[in-house]
Formats: C-alpha cells, structure tokens, sequence
C-alpha cells in the first residue's frame, strides 16, 4: 500500500517561537490506529518493516522527531514537553481517533509516549515501550551521547560503510538509511548540540511520577541484549500491576529493527487483548 507523507507545522511556546515542521507518513487503514515514535538520531524509517505487517490490518502513522530526519533539524526547544506537543499536535492534525490511539515508542521516542500517556489519558489507547522506561537520573548521558556521535565516521564514503559501522545487518541498514548525500560522501540528518541538548532531561531526573500517572493498558517490550534493565522492567510491573512484559532474548536496543517478526508477534498478540477489554478498560 502506498505512503502518504505530509509536513505538520507545530506552532512554538512563546512570543516569537519560530514554528517546527514534522514530516510525517500515514500508511495503511483500520482500528486502532498506531502512532510510531523512533529513538534519539533516528528516523520514521525505522518502522518500515514492522509498518508494513500492521498496514494490512491498521492506519500506521510514524514522524520524524524535531531535530531528526526531515523534521526541523535546529529547533529552539527540544524539552520532553516540545516532544509530547508534536505527538498531540500530530493526532489532532490527522484526526487519529481521540481514546482509540495505540502510542508505539523506542528508547527516547518511549519516554515520549509514556509522557504523553500519562499527560493525555483521553488520546492514548494503549501504550507500547520497546527499550524505554521511566528509570534516571543518567547524568553521564549527554556525555555519552556527545562521545557517540562524534565516533562517526563523517562522512561515511558509501551505505555499505556506514551500515558496516552501525553493526550491520537490518539495524545497520536502517542507520544507514538516515543518511544523507553531502560533500564527500554520506551525512547524518542530525546536529551533534541538538541531540545532545535532547538528553539533557534525563540527566537530572527520572520519570517515574508520569508512570504512575498512565491508566491505559502497557506493554513493554524489553530485548534480552538490550539496554533496558530486568530490574527496571519488573519495578515498573510492581509499581503498576497488570503491565505486560515481553522479552526478545537475542535482541539488542533496536530490537525492532533486529527482530521485527517478534515485536510484530508480541505487538499484534496485546492488541488483541486490549481490543477484547472493551474501551474502559485502565490499570
């Protein structure tokens, strides 16, 4: 099935904001729709594959987050709030349906999701989190994120090499994929201050008091060679019991792009059960 794609303007905070632009695809028809949030330097991209088993059945709707991809690369606020805007202002823009969206987020697109949940219980049907969870402070993560990017080869002489770099295989593809042609070869879609700055959050805080504020029905998808924690998953079903964990053992962070049939299995089995709880089903 063909993707639309579509730019969203977000009106900024404040007199004078300059606005932020998202560009969006919207494949695919059917309930509930599932709204998808990629991690930090990433891009909507990511989901092809795991979009592409749920457009038969489901209305898939991914972004590029602002600072990433085609999106507004530099824009002036990159809070965890200027993120949770951008999801609403997307739904509310496409007309997902308000208490029907399932709200999908890895790694950083997860935190979003699970502080869009907890600040707008009437838009959220379902929450999924693969590898992400509300645990912090991390104070040495900007440093890590600076450290990582400024391992990058930039720029990288061709696709091959760059997925080489990113581990190869699927996930390697897919990082390589956000990519862009420049002077001397293939550039990233993302400022290294940006991303950097993006992180700054979790450094001084956690973000277990929006936890205990979701009452949608959860799954967290956790991968076995990942960077979510066996701890940190069953302290968050003990904090909030009812809450699904899943686990891909030979999965790393990206798991979604390692093993997209599992998350697709895991992902299509809890829609299933949150489809038979009837809509006010909440935890």
């Amino acid at each position: 099935m063909a993707t639309g794609t579509t730019l969203i303007e977000v009106l900024g905070e404040g007199e004078g904001a300059s606005p932020v632009r998202l560009y969006v695809t919207d494949t695919g028809t059917g309930s509930p729709p599932l709204l998808l949030l990629h991690g930090l330097a990433g891009h909507s991209g990511e989901w092809d594959a795991l979009a592409a088993r749920f457009t038969p059945t489901h209305r898939v709707v991914a972004f590029d987050a602002r600072g990433s991809g085609a999106s507004t690369r530099r824009p002036a606020d990159v809070s965890r709030a200027a993120h949770v805007r951008d999801v609403v202002q997307v739904a509310e823009t496409l007309g997902l349906s308000a208490g029907r969206l399932v709200l999908v987020g890895q790694s950083m697109g997860g935190v979003t999701a699970l502080l869009t949940a907890a600040a707008h219980p009437e838009l959220v049907r379902a929450l999924v989190l693969i590898e992400a969870g509300p645990d912090g402070p991390s104070p040495g993560l900007p440093a890590t994120i600076g450290a990582w990017l400024d391992s990058w080869p930039v720029p990288f002489p061709d696709a091959e090499a760059a997925a080489a770099f990113f581990g190869g295989g699927a996930a390697g593809r897919a990082w390589a994929a956000g990519l862009v042609p420049g002077p001397g070869g293939l550039h990233p879609r993302v400022d290294r201050d940006v991303m950097v700055a993006t992180v700054q959050e979790n450094a001084h805080r956690d973000f277990w008091d929006a936890w205990d504020e979701v009452r949608c029905p959860v799954l967290v998808v956790r991968a076995g060679k990942g960077m979510l924690t066996r701890q940190e998953a069953d302290r968050m079903a003990e904090r909030r019991p009812g809450t699904r964990i899943a686990v891909v053992p030979d999965a790393g962070h990206d798991v979604h792009l390692d093993d997209p049939a599992a998350v697709y299995g895991e992902l299509a089995a809890f829609l299933a059960e949150v489809d038979q709880m009837g809509p006010e089903a909440a935890v």
